[in-house]
């Protein structure tokens, strides 16, 4: 039986060196990950959906501050993400945002489960609105002449 901690710490480690093969390499090659970003389902919808966040914010970051190692299903992670937006950022609506040169900190949690060795599942839960508050962005057109 593998270690499913370590297989949760080296996705981490390789989300903040943004190596894209050793993400991958966590991943089933059936996975799906849930996102408010999106889903994607298998490791080519998976790397594009890690590729358009490290495009959006070069410098992104995770840490990772509660592990529930009490469980190994799912294993549950809080963490906090930070970077700056230097890059385009694709809208849900499929507008880009582009760079505003803002710092965000956002904080998060996921669940993984791990089948064979690799991660089956994956899903991020974050605040959105966060992540667009910081960016700058505004809910209603009143409020964006406001701003």
């Amino acid at each position: 039986m593998s270690d499913y901690w370590s297989i949760k710490r080296r996705l981490a480690e390789a989300i903040n060196n943004h190596d894209l093969h050793r993400v991958l390499e966590a991943f089933s090659p059936d996975a799906v990950v849930v996102s408010p970003s999106g889903v994607a389902e298998g490791r080519e919808q998976i790397a594009w959906l890690y590729e358009q966040t490290f495009k959006s914010f070069p410098d992104y970051h995770l840490t990772t501050w509660f592990e529930a190692v009490g469980c190994q299903a799912p294993m549950m992670v809080e963490w906090t993400a930070t970077g700056t937006h230097l890059g385009p950022l694709l809208l849900p609506d499929g507008r880009e945002l582009q760079a505003t040169g803002r710092p965000i900190t956002i904080r998060g949690t996921c669940a993984s489960f791990v089948e064979d060795g690799r991660i089956k599942t994956h899903r991020e839960y974050y605040d959105q609105l966060e992540l667009y508050t910081q960016l700058g962005m505004c809910l209603t057109e009143a409020g964006r002449a406001a701003a």
